[in-house]
């Protein structure tokens, strides 16, 4: 468990950026059953991936014609519970953080495991969940 005057300013640029906290199994299994397209980024203190992962997930939210209806984030190592259960969310995906998830009505349509974050830029990230975002929101 990181501490929390760590992790502090990583979980403010996430939520800054239009992401609730979840940090409960219980929060993480009320959001699923909602309506529509729900995004869930995994926060992780990474600085090789989580770096570049908070503005670009940030990024394509605010660039994309097509957003998902529902914006929340669990953070690795923290919020243990919740990030346990987004990750059962994700199967058949390997646990991996910094990670983003996107569900419509509660399925999984779309996962970006951190290879797939580590050594692209924030633009990059962006540019591919727009592209997401285009298809299933």
């Amino acid at each position: 468990m990181y501490p929390e005057h760590l992790v502090a300013p990583m979980r403010a640029d996430i939520v800054e950026g239009g992401f609730k906290e979840l940090k409960s199994a219980s929060e993480v299994d009320s959001v699923m059953t909602e309506k529509g397209t729900t995004l869930v980024f995994i926060n992780s203190v990474c600085g090789c991936s989580a770096r570049t992962a908070r503005p670009g997930v940030k990024e394509a939210v605010w660039n994309s014609a097509k957003k998902p209806d529902h914006l929340y984030t669990v953070f690795a190592g923290v919020d243990q519970d919740a990030t346990a259960k987004v990750r059962e969310y994700s199967l058949p995906y390997a646990p991996s953080s910094p990670s983003i998830a996107l569900f419509k009505d509660g399925d999984l349509v779309h996962f970006v495991e951190r290879h797939h974050i580590e050594g692209r830029s924030a633009e990059m990230i962006a540019a591919h969940l727009e592209m997401v975002f285009d298809e299933f929101c």
